[in-house]
């Protein structure tokens, strides 16, 4: 099984793909210098096997290679980081 976890900034999220199929995002509102997290959401049909997680993790890994900030006001975003807290420092 191939994961892809790619920006859609037209879209305003990033996304996560199982074998091609569109199996989750994470919203965001793009502010000077910060990513808002304000929504994530997994298909029910991929959940329960990591699909979270690694979105989360691939999304903040971006985040943090663009030399940006985050503000997650979306609750598993926030969640996430609180439980990983090498990622607690790009919170703004």
């Amino acid at each position: 099984m191939s994961r892809e976890i790619t920006d859609n900034p037209a879209e305003n999220r990033y996304e996560i793909r199982e074998d091609g199929v569109l199996a989750g995002f994470a919203e965001y509102r793009a502010e000077p210098d910060t990513l808002v997290f304000t929504h994530t959401e997994v298909d029910g049909a991929f959940e329960g096997k990591g699909v979270g997680g690694a979105l989360a993790r691939g999304a903040l890994d971006d985040v943090r290679s663009r030399g940006l900030k985050v503000r997650p006001l979306c609750p598993f975003i926030r969640s996430w980081i609180e439980k990983h807290p090498d990622y607690r420092g790009l919170v703004a």
